[in-house]
């Protein structure tokens, strides 16, 4: 039973940061070029939305590792919260 286990928690996931949405009509859509800009409806201010399975699972800052940039956790939701997320319970 431990290697079923095993191989399930070896299982990669999609893992989403979300900083902001916004609605926009399909030629605003088509429009898009290179260098546009969308300014998005959530302040500069407010935590970043981690995401397992597309469900919140917790909220975080944006940082900078280098080149790249991640996301520093500030709120984890429990452990039986993100397992029932991977279930899509």
């Amino acid at each position: 039973m431990a290697s079923d286990l095993r191989k399930i928690l070896d299982l990669s996931v999609p893992v989403i940061v979300t900083i902001g949405q916004r609605r926009m009509s399909v030629d605003d859509v088509l429009a898009l070029g290179p260098g546009a800009i969308l300014e998005l409806e959530k302040s500069n201010e407010e935590p970043l939305e981690l995401r397992i399975n597309n469900k919140i699972m917790g909220h975080g800052s944006a940082v900078k590792l280098g080149e790249n940039f991640g996301i520093g956790s500030g709120q984890i939701d429990s452990k039986a919260d993100r397992v029932g997320a991977l279930g899509g319970g």
